[in-house]
């Protein structure tokens, strides 16, 4: 594919604003840096917070938002080469791989991380640069190269998530929240050998999850935080697994997931949250030292992850198909006003 000379954009210029559709010249190339031919890009919740949920972009407006790209590299310059033609995986957090933080193991920390979408023009175009340091190559198999969009955040922001909280065979994991990321969740934690309970206020997705990893679903709507707890324990009764040692994932992204997550903590339990919202909480943090537990957050994935993640999709061990649907880049914005209507059963993948 030969390198373009311009390219389409469609561009925040105001949160709570249409994006725009531009025409762009093509970003001048550093000696490390790729021009990715986009082939799919997913919309994620995080999208949605920078238009309407009062989340601020690191980059002023006008910004090209997208951070969930899978594409073709067709330029690049003189240090990534040999990177020209490959399809790849653009990691949602890019570090900078030479600070403190990185070299400690923890890239997503990065004080200097790149994320498209937000540092920098993102995947809701026809073309993005960034730097090639970190993209994944993969070789899509039996996918279209558009379908590995929601890799590189909605599949391995969760994988992350699961590696750190040490997921294995034999262990009781809690998702709360089946949606975008949440879906994904569910199958790598069961794909690691967990027992998985999924929690959700729509049946919808519950009942969706249900083939895809989860052993047993609770429907929360209109429960309070005791029944909560009580209806998620005597599932866990009937499936005759642990009371203690539950690791709990938040990925719902909302103030009652993260109370409830919060008021699943166990015995030597395991607490992480991935869901983000900008809505405030009130914890009794004594529980994490009465239950001897561990707490925490997660953004992103560290690149290395990706590759593994990435295999774990190609593989069939987690599937993305039947959760994911392919819309025109040019329908983007009612694409968006769906996705805020909650009338979009699948996470949105824009394709130019």
């Amino acid at each position: 594919m030969p390198a373009p000379k311009e390219i389409t954009a469609w561009q925040m210029d105001a949160p709570g604003q249409p994006l725009v559709k531009r025409t762009l010249p093509v970003p001048k190339l550093g000696a490390g840096d790729v021009l990715v031919q986009v082939a799919g890009c997913g919309l994620c919740h995080t999208d949605l917070s920078f238009l309407y949920g009062g989340v601020k972009t690191k980059k002023t407006a006008p910004l090209t938002l997208g951070h969930e790209v899978a594409g073709t590299i067709v330029d690049a310059g003189a240090v990534q080469q040999k990177l020209v033609g490959k399809s790849v995986i653009v990691p949602a957090v890019l570090p900078c791989g030479e600070c403190e933080l990185c070299k400690a193991g923890r890239p997503t920390a990065c004080r200097a991380q790149i994320m498209p979408g937000n540092d920098l023009d993102g995947g809701f175009a026809t073309h993005l640069a960034v730097p090639g340091r970190f993209v994944c190559p993969v070789d899509p198999g039996t996918y279209e190269l558009w379908e590995l969009g929601v890799v590189a955040d909605a599949v391995t922001t969760p994988f992350q998530a699961a590696e750190r909280a040490g997921i294995k065979a034999g262990d009781v994991a809690v998702v709360i929240g089946t949606g975008g990321i949440g879906t994904y969740g569910v199958q790598i934690c069961a794909a690691k050998g967990a027992t998985v309970i999924a929690v959700d206020v729509d049946a919808a997705k519950l009942d969706a999850i249900r083939n895809f990893g989860a052993a047993a679903t609770v429907n929360v709507t209109g429960l309070d935080s005791k029944s909560i707890k009580d209806a998620i324990r005597a599932e866990a009764k009937k499936l005759k697994v642990s009371s203690n040692a539950w690791k709990v994932f938040e990925m719902s992204g909302t103030l009652p997931g993260q109370a409830t997550a919060y008021e699943l903590i166990t015995f030597a339990g395991v607490v992480g949250f991935i869901g983000f919202t900008m809505e405030k909480s009130t914890v009794r943090l004594g529980n994490l030292m009465a239950f001897d537990a561990t707490l925490f957050g997660n953004w992103g994935c560290a690149p290395e992850l990706y590759g593994p993640a990435a295999a774990m999709v190609l593989s069939g061990k987690v599937q993305i198909r039947p959760f994911s649907k392919r819309f025109p880049l040019d329908q983007i914005n009612e694409v968006i006003e769906k996705s805020r209507a909650h009338q979009l059963k699948e996470r949105p993948v824009l394709v130019p």
